[in-house]
């Protein structure tokens, strides 16, 4: 890979607070970023918040709020999510009510335009406003939207913009043949070639203003506002440059995007051809799709009202215990059952009785018996079998290795017995503390992409030779 390198994830709609599957695809984003910052690339990490749309119109609305003051509300708790979770410093968040987007936005409009890939017409279609996008027979069930049951299909009959999405079949089926790893995971990626092999349709870009005001005014024509997500993907680019500054732009393109299932025709065809009509020639450079988190087996959605908000779990247990769960519970790919029972049960064995006792029982020894603390261990390469994990975004694989080690450090310490071996054998037993810390410091630092605040406690503690507090505290 690169040593300048781009990761993103999806803008979340601001018309609810955020929810668990938020965090969840924040988290391996971000578990992603820090790896690469440890492999030693350069990382650019953009989020942020997707704030126009009818669904967002309409939440305003019924809130009696301006859809900016709205919109300004919301994604302060988006910010304060980004916040909590404890992504890296430096991260990007954009907002697509910012001035610069919107700029790069009518940009990016006037260049599709200027080669020929927009055009105006009448059309009526099935609209599902929870997935902001249109649905033909064959995707409803009964009459619905199966991922928003609870929410009509609106019927949509105006004269709007469309995007010639039609003309870009060849081109689409193309990269997918050369680039037979661009979707992950592989599910995914045939799901797309045979939407893209079935044949496209040209899509609206557009709404009409008066009946949808919120949202970006498409240039030479105030009567239409821009269709949300043509907007909004447009972040991807202008947050890194686009178009005033390609010689930033060059240096971070192309992007490793993290999104979910329901976004798969939106950011692995729809997006890479809106990138091929203004010019773009290199397209993201991999899209990653996990499924959702599910509630007693139906998706945690805002529309369902059925969601876990995820910053009282950090409040309550820890932000390192939620990245936890989040890494090592819900599987990278598919849908994922979320329960709080399984939560504090995962919380309890491998957090608390597992790595929290094992660090206790290593610096309790390590105290007591050492004059002075281990010396830094020098860098090594990190085992395969961790990095091939992550590096296929198995990101449960990677952390199930972490605990093997533990795990074996642990059983290390039942069969040498180094708190007997101590007093008999002091040489002996010093020898086998002094190779328990600094295998834990390994353990540490293999933590630093999941569990960073762990990882920084963990190699704290081993340095300064002391027993820590207790590192996750049990929770009834």
């Amino acid at each position: 890979m690169s040593k300048a390198f781009y990761v993103t994830t999806t803008l979340p709609y601001v018309n609810a607070d955020p929810h668990v599957g938020h965090a969840l695809e924040l988290v391996h984003a971000d578990i992603f970023a820090r790896y690469s910052r440890l492999m030693g690339r350069e990382v650019f990490f953009n989020t942020g918040t997707d704030e126009h749309g009818l669904k967002v119109y309409r939440k305003a609305l019924e809130e009696n709020k301006e859809p900016q003051e709205y919109a300004d509300e919301y994604a302060l708790h988006f910010q304060n999510l980004v916040g909590k979770l404890g992504l890296i410093e430096d991260i990007n968040f954009v907002r697509t009510t910012d001035p610069v987007h919107k700029k790069a936005a009518q940009e990016f409009w006037k260049r599709c335009d200027d080669n020929g890939y927009i055009y105006k017409k009448d059309y009526k279609i099935k609209y599902c406003v929870g997935c902001e996008l249109e649905k033909t027979d064959s995707e409803l069930e009964k009459g619905c939207c199966p991922l928003h049951p609870n929410l009509p299909i609106e019927i949509i009959e105006e004269e709007n913009y469309f995007f010639k999405f039609s003309q870009f079949r060849e081109k689409l089926l193309a990269l997918y043949n050369n680039r037979p790893d661009f979707v992950v995971p592989r599910q995914r990626f045939n799901e797309i070639r045979s939407f893209v092999e079935r044949g496209l349709e040209d899509f609206s870009i557009s709404r009409l203003s008066s009946k949808m005001p919120w949202g970006i005014p498409v240039p030479g024509d105030n009567s239409q506002v821009m269709y949300v997500w043509f907007d909004a993907l447009v972040n991807y680019i202008s947050v890194i440059g686009w178009p005033d500054n390609m010689k930033r732009f060059s240096k971070w393109w192309p992007a490793l995007q993290f999104a979910g299932k329901d976004q798969i025709r939106q950011q692995s065809a729809m997006w890479q051809a809106m990138l091929m009509a203004v010019g773009i020639s290199e397209p993201s450079r991999q899209i990653i799709i996990h499924g959702f988190i599910t509630n007693d087996g139906e998706k945690m959605s805002k529309s369902l009202g059925n969601v876990v908000n995820p910053i009282p779990l950090i409040d309550e247990y820890g932000v390192d215990a939620v990245r936890y769960y989040l890494a090592r519970h819900t599987h990278p790919f598919e849908d994922s059952n979320f329960t709080m029972e399984k939560f504090k049960e995962a919380y309890n064995a491998n957090l608390v009785n597992g790595l929290g006792n094992l660090v206790a029982r290593i610096m309790k020894l390590a105290e007591d018996n050492l004059e002075q603390p281990i010396k830094k261990p020098k860098p090594v390469s990190f085992p395969k079998e961790y990095t091939n994990a992550i590096e296929s975004f198995e990101f449960n694989r990677a952390i199930d290795f972490v605990w093997h080690k533990i795990q074996t450090l642990d059983e290390r310490i039942a069969k040498e017995e180094p708190f007997r071996l101590v007093k008999n054998e002091p040489e002996k037993g010093k020898r086998i503390i002094v190779e328990l810390a600094t295998e834990l410091y390994w353990v540490g630092r293999m933590l630093y992409p999941f569990l960073p605040d762990t990882n920084i406690k963990i190699k704290k503690t081993i340095l300064a030779n002391k027993k820590p507090e207790n590192l996750f505290p049990r929770i009834l």
